[in-house]
Formats: C-alpha cells, structure tokens, sequence
C-alpha cells in the first residue's frame, strides 16, 4: 500500500494575541514527527512517506496528487484537532485513500474524531496496532484490531484495548528517519539555536497527574524500548549533536537508565543529551544523574509544576517543594542544567505570579517554562474542572491560554505571564 503519514501544521490560538496583542509563546522547539517515524519505520513492506505540515505547511495536496495515496494518517495534539478534521475533510475530497488519526488525543478523548472525515481511530501506541490495520484492509479483511475503533458518527465508538505486550511492549522498532531528510534543518530548538534529533527510550509514566495527557497512550504503564535499539536510533543519527530523549520519564526505570548509560559509555557513542526527569529520581537517584553526566547529560527538563507542597497534592503530583529543592541543588552540584517547567493556574493573584518567578531566579533554574494551566479532555483535570471551563474550542488548548476564568482582570493576567515568558528567556542558559 501507498501511505502518506501526516504532521499537522502549526495551529491553534493565541487569546492574549487576539484581544491584547501581546506576544504569547507559541512554540519554542521544531522537532521531527517521530512517532510517525516510528510507525513507517513498522511498515517495511508498503511505500510509506511522511509530509510534516510544520516544517512545509503548503505540502499536503501536491503529495496527495503526486503520491495518490491508499491511505493517510494523521497524528494530532488537542489544538490541532479541528485542523486535522479540516485537513481529512480535504483528502476526502481529493482522493479514495482510507484516513486514520492517532495520537494524544485521540488516545485521551478518540470520541472528538468519531466523525464522517475519519474511518478509523488508533488510541493508545500505533505502532503495531497501524500494521496491523494496514495488512487487514490490504487483504481485504474487516479489520478487528485492538486499539483501533472504526467511526460510528451516529453511534459511541466501540473498540477493544491494547494489552501492550509481546511485540508492543516499548516499541523497538526502528524509526524512518530518513522519511525527514529533507526537513533535518528545520528541527531546532530555536531560543537556543540548538540542533536536535528525537529518540524515545522508553514510553509512558507510572505516575497520575491530574493534567497529563500521557497515561493512556499505554494504558497507565511504563514500557522500556531495548537498550540496543535506543543506541541503534542514537547512531542512526550521527549528524545530530544534540540528542532529546522524549520521553515523558526518561528514567521512570532507574535500573534499565543506569544499564543505557554504561551501554552508551561501552560503545563508545559521544553525544550530548537532553531528557525529561522527576526531581524525586534525581533526589533517590544522585549516582544515576552522575553516570548520564559523564557520558552526555546536558540538561533536564523537570516537571516542578507549582512551588509549595499542597498545589503540587492537589495536581496529584506524587511529590513534594522540598524534594524539587533538594532536587535543583543536586543538579547544580553536578553541572547539570535545569530546564524547569511550572504551571501557571489561571486563579493566581498578582503575589502568586510574584513568587514564582522569584523562586525561579532564586533557585538559579537555567531555563524555566511557564505554561497555563489547562484541562485537556480526556484528563482527570478536565473531569474534575468540566463545570469551570468557560472556553471548548479546542484551537484555544496550547497550554498558553486560560480556559478557565482568570482571578485577574483578563488583560493583566496575560501581562504578567508573558512577562514570565520573557524574562525565562531572557536569563536562559542552557
């Protein structure tokens, strides 16, 4: 089969910009659609291409006339959805290809696809729940997949889950790099001017914060991808300088952590690396961030969230202010830079916004990233908030908007996070 994999334009909106016209943090990073990479990367049998809208927005219909797809796969954030509807609704009337969606939120909230512009919704990890798909229409089978739902636009949508184990059970399969060649100099981290290549060593997160869209791609388990294969992913780059490791728990698992970084160290791989780690491992964990420092670690990103021990129970964090201090020292000592992220809740007075940019520059955070706080559907936040949220088009869900009435007069609470913004950036050093 021919099959066109799709990365979703840049999209979504931006509240402050439209009514205050204050410059709003859209997009920090350009990084390669790796997911899609990794699902061509398990269909070695069909002709697979990956058009990334972000890196070339006015793409789509020459591939659809040019490569006449079978079928067309979109992978979608909650603010690209109405995009990607728009964008089916397009290959419906360009072409008879089949069209998929995965991704967050379809894993989340698969309910918001269940439309006439979609045939089929994968929910929760795809890569070979999509084979699977592929082979079934190919042979000309009804296709019974676990983790796929067919649309029912008149009806709730009815599907049988993924267990995740055997051959899904973190994914090992190589990802098609080489489907983005020709995007390679687009994927930056633009504040920084840094250069980067994504590798997925592990998927998923043991933990259940309220707010994260993560649990249910993998069924609220964590799953370790195969330590040769994060280093054959890691060598396939070998342009690429600067390695991020995406993973929302890069060491969820500190034992199979500490055995890729003396695996890194035997092959002798020289990198450096950027991943996403709980303040909690690190404070458990000082000789783990120690070995990842000597064979790469630049940074890390930490989740602080809030400043004070009860948001952060409230959130269902599963930790504490003191650990995250204890933490951020640790880190320091070691050389190791903080990229801190804190959620900005939009019922903060003016002290509350205050005392978090103090204890960002008291703490010495390198780069602190402030986001809003939003309950993405699909969540146990947005369960919990449904009655408060006062905005549903989901455009206005990028994580810098308040969906949510704001304490402060509207206009000054988004002069106040973007001040946030423009001093974290200011004082950046990473």
């Amino acid at each position: 089969m021919r099959i066109l994999l799709v990365n979703p334009p840049n999209c979504g909106r931006s509240i402050p910009e439209e009514r205050y016209g204050i410059d709003s943090l859209k997009q920090i990073f350009r990084g390669e659609p790796l997911a899609l990479q990794t699902l061509a990367g398990n269909l070695p049998d069909h002709d697979v291409r990956i058009v990334d809208l972000k890196a070339a927005p006015d793409t789509l219909d020459e591939a659809l006339t040019t490569f006449t797809p079978d079928l067309v796969g979109f992978t979608a954030m909650t603010c690209e959805v109405n995009t990607v509807l728009a964008l089916a609704r397009r290959v419906r009337n360009t072409c008879s290809a089949s069209i998929v969606v995965g991704g967050c939120h379809a894993s989340c909230e698969p309910e918001d696809f269940n439309r006439a512009e979609i045939d089929w919704i994968v929910i929760g990890l795809g890569t070979v729940a999509l084979r699977e798909l592929v082979e079934a229409l190919q042979d000309g089978r009804t296709p019974a997949v676990d983790g796929v739902a067919n649309t029912s636009p008149t009806q709730k949508l009815r599907w049988r889950p993924r267990s995740y184990a055997g051959a899904d059970a973190g994914s090992d399969t190589t990802p098609r790099y080489d489907l983005v060649e020709g995007y390679r100099s687009e994927y930056y981290l633009s504040s920084l001017g840094l250069q980067m290549g994504l590798v997925s060593s592990a998927l998923g997160c043991p933990y259940a914060c309220n707010f994260c869209c993560i649990p249910p791609i993998t069924g609220k388990r964590y799953l370790t991808r195969s330590i040769p294969a994060v280093i054959a992913d890691i060598e396939t780059l070998d342009n690429t300088p600067v390695i991020r490791l995406v993973d929302a728990n890069s060491f969820g698992n500190p034992k199979h952590a500490l055995q890729l970084a003396e695996a890194l160290a035997s092959a002798g791989v020289k990198r450096q690396y950027l991943a996403d780690v709980r303040s909690d491992t690190v404070v458990r964990h000082p000789e783990l961030l120690q070995r990842w420092k000597d064979v790469g670690l630049r940074a890390v990103v930490i989740g602080f969230e809030a400043i004070d021990t009860p948001t952060l129970e409230v959130m269902n964090k599963n930790n504490s202010a003191d650990r995250n201090r204890a933490a951020i020292e640790i880190l320091h000592r070691l050389g190791i830079t903080i990229v801190g992220d804190f959620i900005i809740n939009p019922d903060y007075n003016e002290a509350q916004f205050d005392q978090v940019g103090a204890f960002a520059h008291e703490q010495g955070i390198e780069l602190p990233m402030y986001s809003i706080l939003t309950p993405l559907p699909g969540t146990e936040l947005h369960r919990q908030m449904r009655p408060q949220i006062r905005i549903h088009d989901l455009d206005y869900y990028t994580l810098t908007n308040a969906v949510l009435p704001t304490r402060l007069d509207e206009e000054l609470f988004y002069q106040r996070y973007a001040a946030l913004l423009r001093e974290g950036h200011r004082t950046a050093k990473v």
